[in-house]
């Protein structure tokens, strides 16, 4: 009898134990779909790249070759005119856009000779009616592609990073003789800083070029906290990953697959090797990562250090907890919500988040 008792008591027990788990869980879930609101704030065409100007207004590209600010209160739209000599094919039309100190800089897709394209960096003063921009940056060689542009832009001190994609062409990215598939580091005004890696014991490399081995990079931020540079980028049939940039390294493209696989369903290469850059996160299947940032405000302040990381394909923002890089925290913040995500920025004073999905502008901030 009392081995009955005690085997109902140990079994109520775990029904209690059950109850509890499965309650937190659902408590946990709830107050974190409650934590936030998401808001349309404006509807775009196909926008790809912003830049905050101040605190209320913000530039943004539309591939589709047009610029327009944003002011993200009274919700009125604006267009800027401009002289880029871009062209809208494939993946390409203009990319991401860089306002810093009254100066915008832009990437794009630049119409060259016999139907040939390059990813291309241009500069201006900044100006609300027109923006006269000259170029800075050529992606050379002009490849016939519609792939893989890249492309996108961080500013740390006196220098400008750009990611440029490698246009479709697999091993070109393992050629420092060549832009396409690198990242590339210049001076804000299109100089060549005398430390890149091609005076530091790369002669061959190109004198833009500060690492090599990247596919189609979408996502580009200087860390606030620890001033390195984040970059995010596309695998093929998976291996998209976030990882750091690192002077003079080559993430392998396309030695190394990643964990994804060719399209057609062949093997590409290992994840990674010795003697390639490790990126701290990879996802296969891929979810088409795309813009990044390292979260610094006050609106999620419990967020503070960790990357924010979009997807275009299963449409959801992420969060990475990378303390420590062998063993980072993944956790969804929300999928399917406002579409395909192409970029995301942090508001400069209260930290809210905006982000361009595929045909408008978003808010993310906390419920009353």
């Amino acid at each position: 009898m009392k081995n009955i008792q005690k085997y109902i008591s140990n079994f109520l027990c775990m029904i209690k134990f059950y109850v509890l788990i499965i309650f937190i869980a659902t408590f946990s879930s709830e107050s974190l779909s409650e934590n936030y609101n998401l808001k349309k704030i404006v509807t775009l065409d196909d926008p790809w790249g912003s830049s905050f100007l101040n605190n209320s207004e913000l530039i943004v590209t539309e591939k589709n070759g047009k610029i327009k600010i944003v002011d993200i209160l009274s919700k009125k739209i604006s267009e800027v005119d401009h002289n880029l000599n871009y062209l809208i094919v494939g993946q390409g039309g203009l990319l991401d856009i860089k306002y810093y100190d009254k100066n915008i800089w832009i990437s794009y897709t630049e119409k060259r000779e016999n139907l040939k394209t390059s990813t291309s960096i241009a500069k201006a003063k900044f100006n609300k009616k027109k923006l006269n921009f000259k170029n800075i940056f050529q992606a050379n060689p002009p490849i016939e592609s519609g792939k893989h542009f890249g492309s996108r832009l961080a500013i740390k001190g006196e220098y400008l990073f750009a990611s440029i994609g490698e246009r479709g062409q697999g091993m070109i990215a393992q050629d420092p003789t060549k832009h396409p598939g690198s990242i590339i580091r210049i001076n804000l005004d299109g100089s060549i800083p005398n430390d890149n890696p091609k005076f530091e014991g790369k002669p061959t490399w190109l004198p833009e070029i500060y690492q090599i081995g990247v596919r189609n990079p979408q996502g580009l931020i200087m860390s606030p906290f620890d001033k390195k540079i984040y970059i995010s980028n596309h695998g093929a049939k998976g291996g998209d990953w976030f990882g750091e940039v690192k002077k003079g390294e080559n993430y392998g493209w396309k030695i190394l697959g990643w964990g994804g696989t060719n399209y057609t369903g062949t093997k590409i290469g290992p994840i990674w090797k010795e003697g390639y850059t490790k990126a701290i996160k990879y996802w296969t299947p891929s979810i088409a990562v795309s813009g990044i940032t390292i979260y610094k405000g006050k609106e999620f302040e419990q967020w503070n250090g960790h990357a924010l990381i979009t997807s275009l394909k299963d449409k959801s923002l992420r969060k990475l907890n990378f303390d420590s890089s062998s063993k980072v925290q993944e956790e969804v913040i929300f999928k399917d919500d406002i579409g395909r995500i192409r970029d995301i920025k942090t508001h400069p004073l209260n930290g809210k988040i905006y982000f361009l999905a595929s045909d408008s502008l978003w808010l993310m901030e906390k419920k009353d």
